[in-house]
């Protein structure tokens, strides 16, 4: 855990009391702050009072005494309407910051690597830390990848290696990043933004307070990540590399055609063929290796070393993780899919697809996904979004099977019947998982025990996907 015992003697205002906020409110109490917590799930405080925390509601406590609202990401502070805590330390003028930024404030001395991006930011943030690890550097993992910030191991002299959302980013007003990366924006938590120039302006926030000697890492594979590249390029503040997963970019670094170059000296150089790579199949996740690369060259990793680490990545639970297979059909969890941008990375990767899909829809739903509908032999809906994704499927077909459980039966059904060759099943739901799972990897987590308790099913390993 890391030492919070600068924050000594003062009063913290902890609200949200899930994984990030309960290792918050220890590692404050374990430095010797006072920690006033609240949640407004009654089983998030019995939880946090089991702990030892007595819950102090903050729409009734003395903002006057407080030094800090530390809050969970996913509260609204600004859009659609902030929560009524951060209403009020905005009234009292008390700071509203998150767990990130009190790693920040007690590890000063740290490198810090901050990713961030609609989509692929989990697999590039654990892809740089493989490659990190690898090649000798010490290293931590963290941030909105799953491990709270302040559970990362104290280290003056190494490495963070931080996912970041654009909500963490709202957070941290003091971070600034050695090595920021942007992989890609497209539309997404657009209520929490005030729409898409809010969310821009969120996710341009990586790249706040960075001078020379620090590095920008730029996608350029779509029109506001290009926008932001063109914007500091111009300014110069920072050294920017370019990256594309599409085209060559000058000084920069692409992919084509599988093929990783390293452009960044001036005169083109191939680095690795990422084609063989199984754990990181497809345009997206070659986007990201490009990311990875150029992230681990700024600090130091030699080229050689990061092209044979790259064919060692292991690849991340969620993401088109291969987790059975029954009667010869792969069965693969991709419940990290939580927006229509996302799922299309992995339907473009199979031809006869029984896809599992729905939850808590995103603003746009699938009509994006439409030129893809050909590839599904069925679709399987569950959620709130069900009736709404059957109306945009037309005459694909579907049916409302309610819950996950009921999709993965009916999906098993189907595709035992039909016997079509290189048909798989895939859940990559193209929604957020609250309305039925407490997050993706609880959604994911329930397909992979469903799909193993299948007849005949068996467990398969590694990561599946398209070459």
């Amino acid at each position: 855990m890391i030492d919070l015992s600068a924050m000594a003697g003062r009063k913290f205002a902890v609200m949200g009391l899930g994984k990030s906020g309960l290792v918050t409110a220890e590692a404050l109490r374990a430095g010797g702050a006072e920690v006033w917590a609240w949640d407004d799930n009654e089983n998030s405080r019995a939880a946090a009072q089991a702990r030892g925390f007595a819950p102090v509601d903050l729409t009734r406590c003395a903002w006057n005494e407080l030094s800090a609202l530390v809050l969970s990401p996913g509260i609204p502070h600004t859009h659609p309407k902030p929560h009524p805590a951060a209403a009020l330390a905005k009234a009292n003028k008390v700071e509203i910051i998150g767990d990130i930024e009190l790693l920040a404030r007690s590890q000063r001395t740290a490198t810090y690597v901050g990713i961030t991006g609609t989509n692929g930011k989990s697999t590039t943030t654990a892809l740089v830390g493989h490659i990190l690890a690898e090649a000798g550097r010490r290293v931590a993992v963290g941030g909105n990848i799953g491990t709270p910030a302040l559970a990362l191991e104290p280290m003056d002299d190494g490495l963070y290696v931080l996912e970041m959302s654009s909500y963490q980013l709202e957070l941290t007003p003091s971070l600034v990043f050695d090595v920021a990366v942007l992989i890609n924006i497209t539309p997404d938590h657009l209520d929490r933004h005030g729409g898409m120039d809010g969310y821009v302006a969120a996710k341009r926030l990586i790249f706040r307070g960075q001078k020379k000697k620090q590095t920008a890492v730029v996608g350029t594979d779509d029109e506001p990540s290009r926008a932001i590249h063109r914007e500091i390029a111009t300014v110069g503040d920072q050294i920017v590399v370019p990256i594309s997963a599409s085209r060559p970019v000058e000084r920069g670094v692409y992919v084509i055609d599988g093929i990783l170059y390293d452009a960044t000296s001036g005169a083109s150089e191939r680095i690795a063929d990422l084609r063989p790579m199984r754990t990181l199949p497809g345009t997206h996740n070659w986007q990201n290796a490009a990311a990875a690369y150029a992230a681990c060259r700024a600090l130091g990793v030699d080229a050689p070393t990061i092209a044979a680490t790259l064919a060692t990545y292991p690849g991340l639970s969620h993401r088109q993780e291969l987790v059975a297979v029954v009667g010869g059909v792969p069965y693969i969890n991709d419940s990290k899919g939580t927006n229509a941008d996302a799922t299309e990375k992995a339907l473009v990767c199979y031809d006869a697809i029984y896809w599992i899909a729905g939850g808590l829809a995103k603003e746009g739903g699938i009509a994006a996904l439409k030129p893809l509908f050909p590839r599904i032999k069925r679709a399987y809906l569950i959620g709130e979004a069900a009736e709404d994704f059957a109306a945009t499927l037309g005459a694909t077909p579907h049916e409302i099977t309610g819950t996950l459980a009921a999709a993965v039966a009916a999906a098993h059904r189907d595709s035992v019947r039909d016997k079509v060759p290189g048909a798989v099943v895939l859940l990559s739901p193209a929604c957020a998982s609250f309305d039925q799972f407490a997050n993706f990897e609880a959604r994911g987590d329930a397909f992979r025990k469903l799909a193993l308790a299948l007849p005949g099913a068996r467990a398969a390993m590694p990561a599946g996907g398209c070459a």
